[in-house]
């Protein structure tokens, strides 16, 4: 099914969202039939529930489905989708039983219902499709629901197909869509260019390393974003177990997120001056592997003691966002799958932001609450930058002991942006288990958020 609305037919069917506190009053001015149709079938607008009421001559005539309880919703997000997913094949029409605060977020929930990752296996979503209702912005919905698409299917493309030519390929096709400029340095040249610690993480694989640099817009504040793009990370030299190999086809999803959130951008034609960076690399084993004891120097001059080559996703983001902050744009943005200590922190459902700025911080929470995209303020905690700070080198790319890895990435990061307002995310950007509106896999986190945040944000 495509991420998009439906139009409307003679089919279509009038749908009514019922709130579990409310449905006595609400069924108690139905016609008598339609009562006891409800009452046969156990209706009591508990979330999931979905119904047919059939008209006089047996046909289906409207559909009603359950919103559940005020504390029950606080428990998930989608939850129209629940429904969405319960009801049969065809087109509806919401007409009743949500308000304007929550109908454009219950809306794009129901528009992913219809995602499935087809590569490779013939599946498909949910195939109740909706209307738009004439009070949300159905333009804006489905700008998002297709970055959030696009999303999805590079996280759950194995790195057999997604490596740095593949994302490179990726970019380069959004910035055809759209009319943005893509340049590309590839290999060696990475050296010449003065790219060390992306040459340095990729270049014992097949693939060569890369830096993507997307440009879009001439007019309005200057934004960059800052994806990792780690296509597959074995490690390394100290090498992961099996188990913690399994996922790491999504070690670029910092990457996928940023591109999600370009093609936001540009669809929506926010008026900002728009650059994407990704290093995409593969984290490989051969003989000219990075090594556990090296000092890097990096871009920006800063050198790098590595104890661990399976912290390499900050060492080619920090290349990258030094590249960033020379050109002292507006705001840097960083989104990364950097940090196992994060998802111990606040789980997968959560994104971890950190900013220094409170006000920013106030207004991105604020949006990500009406954009059901969740998100958590983590602390620069300036007491820790000794911990990243080696005996022999500048910056420590692994601290011993374990204690607040996420907070350390992220100090380690702030090192290289020195004259730029800056912001990353320590995301994870995969679901478990199936939710509604939430595929098994790779999915978007702050994307949303920052694309309902960032007028407020940049004074647009």
């Amino acid at each position: 099914m495509s991420l998009s609305f439906a139009a409307r037919t003679k089919t279509t069917l009038p749908l009514h969202v019922v709130d579990q506190d409310g449905f006595e009053d609400w069924v108690a001015e139905q016609p008598d039939a339609t009562k006891n149709w409800l009452a046969t079938s156990g209706f009591t607008g508990a979330i999931g529930q979905a119904v047919l009421i059939p008209g006089e001559d047996g046909r289906a005539d409207m559909a009603v489905a359950g919103f559940g309880t005020a504390k029950a919703r606080a428990r998930k997000r989608f939850v129209l989708a629940t429904a969405a997913q319960s009801l049969p094949e065809g087109t509806y029409d919401l007409i009743s039983g949500l308000d304007a605060d929550t109908l454009a977020a219950e809306c794009f929930g129901w528009l992913m219902t219809g995602y499935a990752f087809d590569r490779y296996k013939q599946v498909s979503g949910a195939k109740a499709a909706l209307v738009a209702p004439s009070t949300v912005d159905a333009q804006r919905i489905e700008a998002l629901a297709q970055a959030e698409g696009l999303i999805r299917d590079l996280v759950n493309t194995p790195a057999s197909d997604m490596g740095p030519e593949h994302l490179q390929q990726a970019a380069e096709a959004l910035a055809d869509e759209f009319g943005a400029s893509c340049d590309i340095t590839i290999g060696d040249a990475l050296l010449e260019q003065n790219f060390p610690m992306i040459h340095a993480v990729g270049r014992a694989s097949d693939q060569a390393p890369r830096l993507i640099d997307m440009r879009w817009g001439s007019k309005g504040p200057r934004l960059t974003l800052v994806g990792k793009g780690v296509c597959f990370d074995t490690g390394g030299l100290d090498l992961k177990p099996a188990a913690a190999m399994a996922l790491m086809k999504k070690d670029m999803g910092g990457s996928a997120n940023v591109l999600g959130l370009a093609r936001m951008i540009m669809a929506l034609e926010l008026p900002v001056q728009l650059r994407v960076l990704i290093p995409a690399v593969e984290n490989a084993v051969a003989g000219n592997a990075f090594r556990p004891g090296d000092i890097l120097t990096s871009r920006k001059g800063l050198t790098v003691e590595i104890n661990n080559t399976d912290a390499e996703g900050r060492l080619v983001l920090a290349d990258a966002l030094a590249l960033a902050d020379e050109d002292a744009p507006d705001l840097i943005l960083s989104m990364a799958t950097l940090t196992g200590a994060a998802r111990v922190a606040v789980g997968p459902d959560l994104a971890p932001f950190y900013t220094d700025d409170d006000a920013t911080a106030q207004i991105l929470s604020a949006a990500a609450t009406k954009a059901a995209d969740p998100v958590w303020r983590m602390p620069f905690h300036e007491p820790y930058e000794t911990m990243i700070e080696p005996a022999y080198a500048d910056l420590d790319n692994a601290p011993s002991g374990g204690f607040a890895g996420s907070i350390t990435a992220a100090l380690f990061l702030r090192r290289f942006v020195t004259e730029t307002p800056y912001m990353h995310f320590d995301i994870y950007c995969w679901q478990p288990t199936k939710a509604p509106g939430r595929s098994k896999g790779g999915f978007g986190q702050g994307p949303r958020a920052l694309i309902e945040a960032l007028p407020q944000m940049l004074g647009l």
